[in-house]
């Protein structure tokens, strides 16, 4: 009876990640590209969980089935990196090389050494390297979370998203952390999945029950139209607001939280931004970011490079660095030394940023 409870829970938890991902599928050709991330993270943990269900009450399991299930490992942790990173970070995601690598050396490595003829090959080496590689972009992926763990660190309430990505995050750290630690634990693993996976459906209808639209942020539609002369100049004596509200300070600011702000439709003011300014709404709220920074840096300041990052409104240091770095063509750094050889000085009481 236990070991039927156990089996029901388990699968139930790799079927309900089918289903999640299923959802989130059908909504990402009108939402963020990124969900497609979120899509096949969870794909990939099903079909990794679901194996190791039915292998252990089933030992007669096709080896085919089981090669299948452990190589889907490989891409859980590519996933979760990209997951995290597009939701953190505002540049362009080069997401092949971090998927077509894996895979193509996957279905190559398969048919070299089948699991039904090199079992203990697999065994031995390949699955441990699997493991070793998902437990690394777990590690890499903890600088798209720090600022939820710096939130939490400070006392500081977390928004939907926050908690949102924390779920995400933990909950696959914690099944690596069970697969690549105990041995004949997998359907426990299963068991703790389906937790996981319950507690990522409640969190997703509850926020979607509150309007919240985060992780859902739909894409721009110009509909065809162009803009008038009336409309292009409201925008433009409109946006000045931003910059004097400094809405950019917010981390988690989006283009419909901007346009509600300034009380500018959205749909019109992206397609200004992208028609008139040639620029991206990420690109043009990090500018007036970096003008910030610059500022902080002519100024007298004790903060450190990671706490000027965050007074300005980006959510990870690396990111601020990039994007100080790809406006200005300079780091940080290398600005503040810049003005203070070119001006003598910033302020008698001012630091150097480190």
């Amino acid at each position: 009876m236990n070991n039927q409870m156990l089996f029901f829970f388990s699968a139930l938890g790799a079927f309900n990640g089918f289903i999640l991902s299923v959802y989130f599928a059908i909504n990402a050709n009108k939402r963020k590209f990124s969900n497609y991330f979120l899509v096949f993270l969870l794909l990939t943990l099903s079909i990794r969980i679901i194996k190791s269900v039915f292998f252990y009450f089933n030992p007669q399991l096709s080896n085919t089935f089981i090669q299948i299930g452990l190589s889907a490992c490989i891409l859980i942790g590519p996933f979760l990196y990209l997951y995290l990173k597009s939701q953190s970070d505002n540049e362009k995601i080069s997401w092949i090389i971090h998927i077509f690598p894996y895979l193509i050396g996957t279905i190559v490595l398969g048919l070299s050494y089948p699991y039904v003829e090199h079992q203990v090959i697999w065994s031995s080496w390949i699955v441990k390297g699997i493991y070793i590689q998902w437990f690394i972009y777990i590690v890499i992926s903890i600088k798209y979370i720090s600022p939820v763990f710096y939130k939490l660190k400070k006392k500081q309430s977390l928004s939907k998203m926050d908690i949102w990505l924390l779920s995400i995050y933990l909950g696959v750290a914690f099944i690596c952390l069970a697969y690549s630690t105990a041995a004949y634990t997998s359907y426990i693993v299963g068991a703790l999945s389906f937790t996981f996976i319950l507690y990522l459906i409640i969190l997703l209808f509850v926020f979607k029950n509150k309007h919240a639209s985060t992780f859902f942020q739909e894409k721009e539609r110009y509909q065809n139209k162009e803009l008038d002369a009336i409309t292009i100049e409201a925008i433009q004596q409109k946006i000045l607001f931003i910059a004097e509200k400094e809405l950019f300070l917010n981390p988690n600011l989006t283009l419909d939280d901007t346009a509600k702000e300034v009380k500018i439709n959205k749909h019109q003011l992206s397609q200004y931004l992208n028609e008139k300014l040639n620029k991206s709404f990420n690109v043009f709220i990090n500018e007036f970011r970096i003008e910030k920074a610059k500022s902080l840096l002519q100024t007298k300041t004790n903060y450190t490079m990671e706490a000027l990052g965050y007074e300005c409104g980006f959510n990870s240091k690396s990111t601020f660095f990039t994007t100080f770095k790809k406006i200005t063509g300079q780091t940080p750094t290398e600005y503040q030394r810049g003005f203070q050889n070119e001006f003598g000085f910033i302020n008698s009481n001012s630091k150097t940023i480190k």
